[in-house]
């Protein structure tokens, strides 16, 4: 697979990575824990050297399954993990102190069976720690040899030019997709003039984009989808079919699926962007890596753009107590 470089970190990872949140967390029953270690192992067979967990993610579970699936192959990929909320409890609020951050980058070396952290980030901007004390604790992790590279996610603009004139920052995750995009107005161009990589997660909606989930689709307990994201009640979700039905026209064109042109789509953005679409199916695993071999002309590209600037998305994506967290 395509390598590619997240902005001037130097840090090299596969053209797409694998978001391992959904094996544990946040899509309904956690996946079996043999299973998901070798859907892991076998990304990794299929050219994915890019691997994103986080402490939050169960808590802790992820981390684990993670460090267990990767453990026999750990010097050929990068790890991403994420420090940010007490006790690694994203519901109990945020907590990025400087001993907070140093406990928790401990954890996850035990967790993930490593002896670094390849690129660790602040999951939320804590207003309540200046974000110089933030970049300045990673700074001291980087020099110990804990940590190689920082990360931000869902930052604002301000926080990321405070912390990157500290440490730089090597790249960003956020959510972005043919859906969202909102990082277009100021995100993007701040990226490409630090030099900072872009990492979207949820690069397929959530799933929606990939023309599975209709407005009778069934979520299963604990799936965020089912009762937390607005843009997921059945109301948005038949109006938002207009978006499925386009990407369709494109897939049929060119003899592939919503998902691969949705995915193909990012990549055409930046060379310095990597999505890491995440899943619990090997079949939906190779669907995704597809998109890496898609090339969108610019014809194809300003047919997309020009059409998805028409289709208004209905419901938000988040409700207000997880919006207020983001773009801080």
């Amino acid at each position: 697979m395509e390598k590619r470089t997240l902005g001037k970190s130097g840090l090299q990872v596969s053209a797409l990575g694998l978001g391992c949140m959904g094996l544990s967390y946040g899509y309904g029953p956690a996946t079996d824990r043999k299973e998901a270690i070798a859907l892991i192992r076998k990304a990794y067979e299929l050219g994915v050297t890019f691997f994103d967990t986080a402490e939050a993610y169960g808590p802790f579970i992820n981390e684990e399954v993670v460090g267990e699936a990767v453990e026999p192959f750990r010097d050929q990929v990068v790890i991403a993990t994420k420090f940010g909320f007490e006790e690694g409890n994203a519901a109990k609020g945020l907590d990025s102190r400087p001993e907070r951050i140093r406990q928790v980058t401990d954890e996850a070396l035990r967790r993930l069976r490593t002896d670094r952290i390849d690129l660790f980030y602040q999951h939320r901007v804590d207003p309540k720690v200046p974000m110089e004390d933030v970049a300045g604790t990673v700074k001291e992790l980087i020099q110990q040899g804990k940590v190689n590279h920082f990360g931000m996610s869902e930052a604002g603009v301000e926080s990321i030019r405070k912390a990157h004139a500290v440490q730089p920052v090597a790249a960003l995750q956020s959510e972005y997709s043919l859906w969202w995009r909102e990082p277009e107005k100021e995100i993007i161009p701040l990226l490409e003039e630090l030099g900072i990589g872009f990492v979207p997660f949820s690069p397929l909606g959530k799933g929606f984009l990939t023309g599975k989930i209709t407005e009778n689709t069934t979520f299963a307990k604990g799936d965020y989808r089912g009762n937390v994201f607005p843009r997921f009640s059945e109301e948005n979700r038949k109006a938002n079919m207009k978006f499925v039905e386009f990407l369709n026209e494109i897939a049929l064109q060119k003899n592939v699926t919503p998902a691969q042109i949705a995915l193909a789509w990012l990549l055409a953005q930046k060379p310095w962007i990597v999505p890491i679409p995440g899943t619990t199916k090997v079949s939906r695993l190779q669907e995704n890596l597809g998109a890496t071999e898609i090339t969108l002309t610019s014809d194809e590209l300003k047919q997309i753009k020009d059409a998805v600037s028409k289709i208004e998305v209905k419901g938000a994506r988040y409700p207000e107590t997880m919006q207020n967290r983001v773009g801080r």
